[in-house]
């Protein structure tokens, strides 16, 4: 899938790991969805629709695993 322009309800996010590659979060109200589409530069690699009762899991995981990454392990906080 090539670039399409980002739909008037989203934000795009920026990858720490790769150059060129982005997260876009868009709402389609009309379709019901949440979608995540993975790029790379112009290039559409992944996509993901979730209904919007599934975003608050999400939510939930996204916080978590933040979280947890965010922490030093016992074994190395010394």
């Amino acid at each position: 899938m090539t670039v399409s322009p980002l739909p008037a309800h989203g934000t795009v996010l920026v990858g720490r790991d790769r150059v060129g590659r982005t997260l876009r979060v868009s709402a389609h109200p009309a379709a019901g969805r949440v979608v995540l589409s993975i790029w790379q530069d112009t290039t559409c690699v992944a996509t993901v629709r979730l209904a919007p009762d599934d975003v608050a899991d999400l939510v939930a995981a996204l916080t978590a695993d933040a979280e947890t990454a965010g922490r030093v392990p016992d074994e190395q906080a010394g």
